[in-house]
């Protein structure tokens, strides 16, 4: 039978794979579901990091003479 979701194979060194086995054990998951959360994390700390830029490139170009008021917004 086909697997569900696609699968991802890589190499590690013996120190990170017990990080990893252990990390696995302490949060009942198995080593796919464990690592598949950690890279699901760091993906989602990448996104915040991304928009937070964004929004700060956006503060930082915004000029409060050229804004259109709240109050003409909904005219």
């Amino acid at each position: 039978m086909a697997a569900k979701n696609p699968r991802v194979s890589t190499v590690v060194d013996k120190g990170l794979l017990a990080w990893l086995t252990a990390r696995a054990r302490a949060e009942g998951l198995s080593l796919s579901m464990a690592v598949r959360d950690i890279l699901a994390r760091v993906r989602e700390d990448e996104e915040e990091e991304l928009w937070a830029r964004a929004g700060e490139e956006r503060l930082a170009s915004f000029v409060r003479d050229r804004a259109v008021k709240h109050e003409d917004a909904w005219k």
